[in-house]
């Protein structure tokens, strides 16, 4: 079992450090061991396939762990969030979400959680974008 963690920033005005430190807060808490730590700074339009989440999914395999700090680090849309979820979970990785303090497994109540999650950050994205545009104007 190899422990990793995946934290994005859309921009370089943006910092890691705090998404950091809740992973290694949470990681020692759960008692998840050594941590790899996989960093980026990159627009979550990109393609996951393209972004360096795109290299870590077929790496990890049955029982690993990766840790977010919350599922919209992950992509934009919800669509592209459950696809690497789905093929996470597929694998028999175990996904921690540390915002939501939300173990993520192949089962039927991590399916819906994450569906409804993904949604929530959706519409969220799509309301501050809506409303930055509006004080531009």
């Amino acid at each position: 079992m190899s422990t990793y963690a995946y934290i994005r920033v859309s921009t370089d005005r943006q910092e890691t450090e705090n998404q950091r430190f809740e992973i290694l807060r949470y990681a020692n808490e759960k008692k998840l061991g050594n941590v790899e730590i996989v960093e980026e700074t990159l627009s979550g339009r990109k393609s996951w396939k393209v972004r360096k989440i795109g290299a870590l999914v077929p790496m990890l395999s049955k029982g690993d762990v990766l840790i977010i700090t919350e599922l919209s680090r992950l992509g934009r849309s919800m669509l592209e969030i459950m696809e690497i979820l789905s093929i996470l979970l597929r694998k028999g990785v175990e996904i921690h979400v540390v915002k939501n303090r939300q173990v993520l497994k192949d089962d039927l109540q991590s399916k819906v959680f994450a569906m409804a999650f993904s949604i929530a950050a959706e519409i969220e994205r799509e309301l501050i974008s809506q409303r930055t545009k509006e004080a531009l104007r």
